[in-house]
């Protein structure tokens, strides 16, 4: 499955939803204006306008509609949640090489930092972290079924865990050097073996 949400768009709103996304990343949000979404869409300004009562709305729109794609491509059913837990890991520690990823990032996180004084940003974040914690926990009860992990709180781990992935990513898109995620993850990866894994998987 893609992991760009709008890999493929229907319909004005998606479209109109995709050029924000475009014009997101390439021109950050504190520059963002609908004129510059509406030359990204290469489409009338004032179709925007016939969907969307300002930037904030528009972005705020997009954030949902990638939130709801994003659940759409988590997975359910967990079959090896050691493996998927760890690969979780790995793709938030692994250093990155694309410019266009590292841009997606630095917007997640200038569009974060509007929720410190815009509810409605808080709202959508406050959401966005329970998807993410909710996932960790399903993943960490599989475990504990299978009897991969040792019975825990789930929800408590799933919360540090998900505080700490979100540390790391916010660290990553913001300092210079990459040279300590190697040694993070090795060290979150040991903590999960000492705490998390039963005793005959770890």
């Amino acid at each position: 499955m893609s992991i760009d949400p709008f890999a493929t768009v229907s319909g004005t709103r998606e479209e109109i939803l995709a050029a924000t996304y475009r014009a997101l990343c390439d021109h950050g949000y504190a520059d963002l204006t609908l004129s510059v979404i509406g030359d990204e869409l290469e489409k009338s300004q004032s179709l925007i306008y016939h969907h969307y009562d300002g930037k904030d709305e528009l972005v705020l729109s997009c954030l949902e509609y990638m939130l709801d794609y994003l659940e759409s491509t988590l997975d359910e059913t967990v079959d090896d949640p050691r493996e998927t837990l760890e690969q979780t890991i790995e793709r938030v520690c692994t250093p990155v090489d694309s410019d266009p990823e590292q841009s997606v990032r630095r917007v997640f996180i200038e569009l974060r930092a509007q929720a410190a004084h815009d509810a409605a940003y808080r709202e959508h974040f406050t959401r966005s972290d329970r998807v993410f914690r909710d996932w960790l926990q399903s993943v960490i009860e599989a475990g504990i079924d299978s009897g991969t992990f040792v019975d825990c709180e789930s929800g408590r781990v799933a919360e540090v865990l998900c505080v700490t992935l979100q540390g790391i990513f916010f660290r990553r898109t913001t300092v210079t050097t990459t040279a300590w995620l190697p040694e993070t993850s090795d060290e979150l990866v040991a903590t999960l073996e000492h705490t998390l894994y039963a005793p005959e998987s770890a």
